[in-house]
């Protein structure tokens, strides 16, 4: 999953969303110097990445992916679940998104000085752009699969290959969204009670 499931799989506990939104730019045993509520969210990011990864719906997800972008088919279906969630009227309206982001963001400011340098950095982006809450449009998702094409290492050709296998397989993808986002809101609420 990508940064929005990451922060509502958070359930509005600031500890846990800051963990949750920086393990990916903690490396090492350097999730110990963290207070324990940060840890939780690190090792719940770290459980959550596990579970989606596994999950045969996303699996058979990657299928749609991988002519257009091998290995990376796995970054690409953390971005696309997130637009089927922040469009997912059983959990967001448009008003709801636009508050829950704007809560993660203050959430993060508010921490701002122990968040990973490039965390920090990439936060500006995210802040400013609006991420969270443009995961909900197909530009702002065409968006962050280019700027996930600019940022890797071996990949060729733009984000619009991506986007177009996700346009040309939307109700699929979105039926793969259906059957595995409830059971991994049911696996962290099980492996993380609060």
């Amino acid at each position: 999953m990508n940064y929005l499931a990451h922060a509502y799989l958070s359930f509005n506990n600031p500890a846990l969303t800051v963990g949750n939104m920086i393990a990916d730019f903690v490396k090492g045993n350097r999730w110990q110097e963290y207070e324990e509520g940060i840890q939780q969210g690190i090792r719940m990011h770290r459980a959550i990445d596990t579970f989606t990864d596994q999950h045969p719906a996303t699996l058979a997800a990657r299928e749609y992916f991988q002519a257009s972008s091998g290995r990376y088919s796995a970054v690409f279906i953390d971005v696309v679940y997130d637009h089927f969630l922040a469009t997912d009227n059983t959990i967001f309206t448009e008003n709801s998104l636009a508050t829950f982001s704007s809560q993660v963001y203050q959430i993060l400011n508010d921490h701002y000085d122990i968040l990973p340098l490039r965390f920090q950095q990439m936060f500006h982006y995210m802040s400013t752009q609006n991420w969270l809450y443009n995961y909900s449009t197909k530009d702002g998702i065409l968006k962050s699969l280019n700027g996930i094409v600019r940022r890797a290492k071996y990949l060729e050709g733009t984000g619009d290959a991506v986007f177009t296998a996700m346009e040309d397989n939307y109700d699929e993808l979105a039926a793969h969204y259906r059957k595995f986002f409830p059971e991994l809101i049911t696996y962290v609420k099980e492996a993380f009670p609060h």
